[in-house]
């Protein structure tokens, strides 16, 4: 997980001008959510008790509509997405590794 934040950011660092004039920008987030959304699904299925806040089912939710929906993608949403709840997971998963 920690990995695709890490690229998730370095793609948010670029900004939202490359990434509404990049094509391929778009494209990488939706995969990036795909593959949080995966491991959010894991982290959940492997530990209800530890990963039982409510921004994992969130970003399982949001993979699920990007796979099965891609046509219906908004890329605001996406950037809104990648760019604030990412990071937001982000320092989730840190207090969870700071917790015993």
């Amino acid at each position: 997980m920690n990995a695709t934040l890490d690229a998730a950011a370095d793609l948010v660092a670029r900004g939202r001008e490359e990434f509404d004039g990049d094509p391929a920008l778009p494209l990488a987030f939706e995969a990036l959510s795909n593959r949080v959304g995966d491991l959010s699904k894991r982290l959940t299925a492997a530990d209800p008790a530890r990963f039982d806040d409510p921004m994992w089912p969130q970003a399982a939710r949001s993979r699920d509509f990007v796979v099965h929906h891609y046509d219906r993608v908004d890329a605001h949403t996406l950037w809104i997405t990648v760019s604030r709840s990412f990071p937001e997971l982000r320092r989730l998963l840190e207090r969870l590794s700071l917790s015993p």
